[in-house]
């Protein structure tokens, strides 16, 4: 497969550090960063040196703690680093696989035991709460997937046990549901109007993909602007996408994209389709498997070429967006196999 501008190999190795001092007051700062770190999957190397495979999300999100450590009266440097001795990068990685597996397994384990005792439940109130659980660890389970970088065998487990847990919940209630959804739904797109839309700069596939959708399904008067997330500080009334701490970002393991279609509901099969394609080349996962993926990253990679301009890769990857959806249409609605006969 092609590599897209934004996952062109860095020389001089595969790993970024943050290398910290964090000062003993106050207390709470040291506990906060901590946290930080989990949350985005970094593992320690050393004392106060943490590590991320390299890669736009994750230097990203290093930004935004030696920020928080620099705000907070420390100091930190992130750098770009090859493992020349002593750990080697299959050492490193299979650290990243046990932090997970660990986080797998506490999640399997309550999904058991909450299997246990409630399969013998059946009343509303204990149904109610079954589903409260299943998407509490759902949540979890993606919030793990999401800094899975090199998959961890315990990822399988973890899933089935959440999924048979899930199964001994029957859903309530569903028409009701289903209307005030509906309410929510349209009051939700009407906050996202005529607003200014902000994103990083250099956008490629997934930020290309939620700017059309955004313009195309939620917002036809939308603003964008292309910003350097080092320097940005967020402005009232914006709207911010596929960022750190943006409004619509990276949702589990779920790419803008996906998460754009979720938010407002947008149930389209075509839509649907570009985003199983959007997510194969954003993520990397392969979790659709789609055969088309490499052909339209192609495209997208030359449209990424032919212009370092932001408002014009927008515009030029819309095009390629629009035919997509049509194509999907088609498909969906079984008048695909006509466009060939049509042209012959």
């Amino acid at each position: 497969m092609t590599a897209s501008p934004e996952r062109q190999p860095v020389p001089g190795g595969p790993w970024l550090l943050l290398i910290h001092q964090i000062p003993p007051k106050p207390d709470y700062l040291r506990v906060k960063i901590g946290r930080r770190l989990q949350r985005v999957g970094a593992v320690a190397v050393k004392s106060s040196v943490y590590a991320l495979p390299d890669g736009d999300q994750p230097l990203e999100d290093f930004h935004w703690i030696r920020r928080e450590i620099i705000d907070g009266g420390g100091d930190a440097t992130i750098c770009r680093a090859s493992l020349v001795d002593g750990l080697t990068d299959d050492q490193l990685r299979d650290v990243f696989r046990e932090a997970r597996d660990a986080d797998y397994a506490e999640v399997a384990a309550t999904a058991r035991e909450l299997d246990a005792t409630s399969s013998a439940e059946s009343d509303d109130s204990s149904v109610r709460r079954r589903e409260d659980d299943v998407a509490r660890l759902r949540k979890r389970f993606a919030a793990i997937a999401a800094m899975d970088f090199f998959d961890a065998p315990g990822r399988a487990e973890a899933h089935d046990a959440i999924e048979r847990l899930a199964a001994a919940s029957q859903p309530r209630a569903m028409a009701t549901a289903g209307m005030a959804k509906s309410r929510d739904v349209a009051d939700e797109r009407a906050r996202y109007r005529a607003r200014t839309w902000v994103t990083r700069k250099g956008i490629f596939v997934d930020r290309m993909a939620s700017a059309w959708l955004i313009r195309r399904f939620i917002d036809p008067d939308a603003r964008f602007r292309f910003v350097d997330p080092e320097r940005h500080r967020p402005t009232p009334g914006e709207i911010r996408f596929d960022m750190f701490d943006g409004e619509f970002t990276h949702l589990g393991d779920r790419c803008t994209f996906e998460t754009l279609i979720e938010r407002f509901s947008l149930d389209d099969p075509a839509l649907r389709a570009i985003a199983e394609v959007v997510h194969d080349v954003d993520l990397r996962d392969e979790k659709f498997g789609r055969d088309d993926a490499a052909g339209i990253e192609r495209a997208l990679v030359g449209i990424a070429r032919a212009s370092v301009d932001d408002a014009e890769r927008a515009q030029r990857s819309a095009e390629l967006f629009d035919a997509l959806h049509a194509a999907y249409a088609s498909e969906a609605t079984g008048r695909g196999s006509s466009v060939g006969a049509d042209a012959t």
